[in-house]
């Protein structure tokens, strides 16, 4: 999961190179915390956080087929 959130993240920047994603992993949580290059927080957030929904959606639906649950932090 942390491949595909660094794979999304990536495609919609400006500084792939900069982004940097790091898996927390508990019992029965991950999280996800996604890194981005100054500039780029908007573009993974979207507007009105649409961008940033959708990606959590996905992550969400993923670990819950492994029985997890994920979280998404998006920091700068």
């Amino acid at each position: 999961m942390k491949d595909f959130v660094a794979f999304i993240a990536k495609h919609l920047v400006d500084k792939p190179e900069e982004v940097v994603v790091e898996e927390v992993e508990g019992e029965r949580v991950t999280v996800y915390e996604l890194r981005v290059g100054d500039g780029d927080l908007g573009k993974v957030i979207g507007k009105r956080g649409q961008t940033a929904k959708a990606i959590r959606t996905l992550l969400s639906a993923g670990a819950a087929k492994m029985g997890k649950r994920a979280v998404l932090e998006i920091l700068e």
